[in-house]
């Protein structure tokens, strides 16, 4: 009986050595919701304390793509910031914002399907979301922002964050490079390929449907494209002259600069000051 006991108590034992002895396996995903609270608690110990809070929309994207352009689109620059961070992760998107008025409908709230909140509802949802990412041991909370119409709220909640947590480690960004670059870079080097600006378009034309082709081609009504859309009215809800244009190659040049230009945002604010090191001017 009591060798029985000695016998498991040795298995036992060798058991928990090889456990403790095994290294730790990273999960294969730099999404929070695909982890338990265990893996993303290993995955914050280990160094990953920046997280990437994408932001979407739901709205009307005309006859070509779907209504949630933004939201899978931001999911998926998210992810390869992430990825190419490296000390990042990237929580669920948030796929409801402010897109207008609803009576009486004004700007993409004509069209089915789009969803809009109050600016304060969505602000108040993005500063609990931080809290909540700050209690739990992330250090940079990064607020990345699909849409343009909402490009002050973000910026407004971050500086409120960052005013309110000034003595702490904890910061908060809105990197306007994110957004600025498919409205400046990447409409530079469409322009470079000899596109007008009337080509490109700056709604569900050329350069938006380029991007999605790029990203994931599954969202795009390839048998829609056509070169019947509404020139620049709008009509549609197409602001462009001709998305049959578009093609992933093009699309892949907004990809490149978006996630080069991001993820050097992110570095340069996630830095902080070496302790006891005076700054001159």
């Amino acid at each position: 009986m009591i060798m029985k006991i000695i016998s498991a108590l040795l298995v036992a034992m060798i058991f928990f050595l090889q456990s403790a002895a095994s290294p730790r396996t990273a999960p294969a995903t730099v999404f929070l919701e695909e982890l338990t609270w265990t893996e993303l608690q290993g995955e914050i110990a280990a160094g990953k304390t920046i997280i990437i809070i994408p932001i979407g929309g739901t709205e009307q994207n005309g006859p070509d793509m779907v209504l949630g352009k933004h939201n899978v689109r931001v999911k998926l620059l998210a992810e390869k910031i992430a990825t190419k961070l490296g000390n990042a992760l990237v929580a669920p998107v948030i796929a409801y914002v402010p897109e207008g008025n609803i009576n009486p409908p004004t700007a993409h709230m004509r069209f089915p399907g789009t969803i809009t909140i109050p600016d304060e509802t969505f602000e108040k949802t993005l500063e609990s979301a931080a809290r909540s990412f700050k209690l739990h041991g992330f250090k940079d909370i990064v607020f990345l922002g699909d849409h343009g119409g909402y490009q002050a709220d973000i910026r407004l909640v971050a500086n409120k964050l960052n005013q309110e947590w000034a003595a702490s480690n904890i910061r908060v960004s809105a990197p306007a490079e994110y957004y600025q670059t498919t409205q400046k870079q990447y409409v530079e080097a469409l322009k470079a390929k000899g596109f007008s600006m009337t080509e490109i378009g700056t709604h569900a034309g050329l350069a938006d449907t380029s991007l999605m082709l790029a990203l994931d081609p599954n969202q795009v009504r390839l048998s829609n494209l056509q070169t019947s859309h509404k020139k620049l009215t709008g009509a549609d809800g197409v602001y462009g002259d001709d998305p049959s244009k578009a093609n992933a190659a093009l699309g892949q040049l907004g990809v490149e600069l978006i996630v080069s230009n991001t993820v050097s945002a992110i570095q340069k604010a996630s830095q902080r000051p070496s302790p006891g090191r005076s700054v001159r001017s």
